[in-house]
């Protein structure tokens, strides 16, 4: 509507409010001293402060619980059952963690169980140590110490690698890695590795030196709430070396293809 001759016209109105650009800090910016307000009220009347900021964004103690896999697994001869579950309590920098997994056929006795008690600490942004026990639930009930390391590799890979010696001085190892690959807000493909490794034979587990075992997989999951996703995909083992003979030696193939279906949870 046109404005009437002679008052005044109205500031045009700026689509983006704010500064139309940028400016470098000041040079003097940071050139203080750390802890500035020590020299206004004194280092002992801000320890409290500085205590309670520390307590509330660096102490806070959390308790967190993921089932990673959970799942059925269809392939021929056997199908079986999966599960692969860890959680932890503490706060950013030091936690207590507890994990298990473990998997069995249909119709017979649980193979494959473990459960492990750790304490990690935080030694680079990203990544704990981790030391503790291992205790086998099956089989061969071993009890081993743990030490290894877990965290947040570039590209975002998600890496648990874990040194185990059992009570019999067997040593072993194993490296998990997977990453999320987002397709959709909802959808995501998780490409996952696991690798396992021994430093001597160990016919009563069917294990042989080097590499016994390598298991690649990919699953689809579709996050209905971020906590709580079911999940399709497929596996592929491979038994190798000794542990391959082993297997054969059990009436076992060491190559297995598996169809998996299962949920991934956590709070």
């Amino acid at each position: 509507m046109p404005q009437p001759v002679g008052e005044p016209q109205p500031e045009p109105v700026d689509p983006s409010p704010g500064p139309t650009m940028e400016l470098p800090p000041p040079e003097e910016a940071g050139s203080g001293p750390p802890r500035a307000a020590d020299a206004i009220w004194g280092a002992e009347a801000m320890a409290p402060s500085r205590a309670a900021l520390k307590r509330e964004h660096g102490s806070t103690v959390t308790t967190w619980l993921q089932a990673d896999r959970l799942e059925y697994q269809a392939r021929q001869g056997h199908d079986g059952l999966l599960w692969d579950v860890q959680g932890y309590y503490g706060n950013p920098t030091s936690k207590l963690w507890l994990k298990s997994e473990g998997e069995a056929a249909l119709g017979e006795e649980v193979e494959d169980a473990e459960v492990q008690a750790l304490w990690s600490r935080a030694v680079a942004p990203f990544w704990d140590l981790q030391v503790g026990v291992r205790q086998d639930l099956a089989g061969e009930t071993d009890t081993h110490a743990v030490v290894g390391i877990q965290g947040l590799a570039p590209y975002l890979f998600e890496i648990d690698a874990a040194l185990f010696l059992s009570q019999r001085g067997d040593l072993t190892a194993r490296i998990e890695a997977e990453v999320d690959q987002r397709i959709t807000q909802k959808l995501i493909l998780q490409p996952r590795v696991e690798v396992s490794l021994a430093a001597q034979d160990n016919p009563a587990r069917k294990v042989g030196a080097g590499v016994d075992k390598i298991e690649a997989g990919l699953r689809l999951r579709y996050e209905i709430v971020p906590e709580f996703a079911p999940y399709i995909g497929i596996e592929q083992g491979w038994r190798l070396g000794d542990s391959a003979r082993y297997a054969r030696l059990a009436g076992e193939d060491p190559s297995v293809t598996s169809v998996v279906m299962g949920v991934r949870f956590w709070f």
